[in-house]
């Protein structure tokens, strides 16, 4: 593990009514690294992603974010949320407001920037994904998906969070608007920015990862560096999940 420990995930279980989403998953993150989760659709990668920023309440288990444990009894959720980044699948973006007040509003209201402050640095973040241009757009009609999800992007980075979650961030796109949201989520990953990333693209998983998780059936069946996962798997359902889409078996 190369770095600070970021997350220490302990024992966590997960279940709706009667479905164990998971039960027993212990991990850890640290600062630096890209963790890219792979595997079948519903594996309980989403879920997993989701009880790290707290939209999931664990059933059992502990994590422990900076040393601290955000499972506890009257933990300040909206705190952690300041330092933990999320990017969904849907860009949840507000209709009523332009691109620019889309990035600011957090800024200033939980922030406490100033208008001048956080205007600056919005439209410095959306200089460095190349849609500057649109700093007055309004949401719906007048951007692409991809352009929405790059806004999404630089809305969570506008917090300066500790570490950034991307829940399948390319799902809802079509399919030539990926490949723009992939590069920026590269062009993050190169800078150092610590990312845990649930994705169906493993070309992406395979150049960008520093960690590959395979979540399957609520287990982590198999993790390591790209190269060990993708070339010489060792655990027979990530050979044959693989195998399933990708031609590396």
């Amino acid at each position: 593990m190369n770095g600070n420990v970021l997350f220490e995930i302990k024992d966590l279980q997960k279940k709706f009514g009667s479905l164990t989403v998971f039960d027993g998953l212990s991990e850890t993150i640290c600062k630096g690294d890209v963790v890219v989760i792979i595997g079948p659709s519903g594996g309980g990668k989403s879920t997993f992603i989701r009880c790290l920023n707290l939209l999931e309440q664990p059933t059992a288990g502990k994590i422990y974010f900076e040393g601290e444990d955000i499972t506890a009894k009257g933990f300040d959720v909206n705190r952690h949320r300041q330092k933990v980044g999320m990017v969904f699948q849907q860009f949840n973006l507000f209709n009523n407001l332009t691109v620019l007040e889309n990035i600011t509003i957090s800024l200033t209201k939980v922030k406490k920037q100033s208008e001048e402050e956080s205007k600056e640095k919005a439209l410095k973040l959306l200089k460095r994904v190349g849609l500057e241009n649109k700093a007055n757009a309004y949401h719906p009609s007048q951007l692409s998906g991809g352009q929405k999800q790059r806004i999404a992007i630089v809305r969570a980075l506008a917090m300066e969070p500790d570490v950034l979650l991307f829940d399948e961030p390319t799902s809802a796109l079509d399919p030539e608007m990926v490949g723009e949201v992939l590069q920026v989520i590269s062009d993050l990953a190169r800078d150092g920015i610590t990312m845990v990333v649930v994705t169906h693209e493993m070309g992406f998983a395979r150049k960008v990862g520093t960690r590959v998780l395979f979540m399957d059936g609520g287990q982590i069946a198999e993790q390591g560096t790209p190269e060990e996962i993708f070339e010489h798997p060792q655990n027979a359902r990530t050979k044959e999940f693989l195998s399933k889409v990708i031609n590396v078996i």
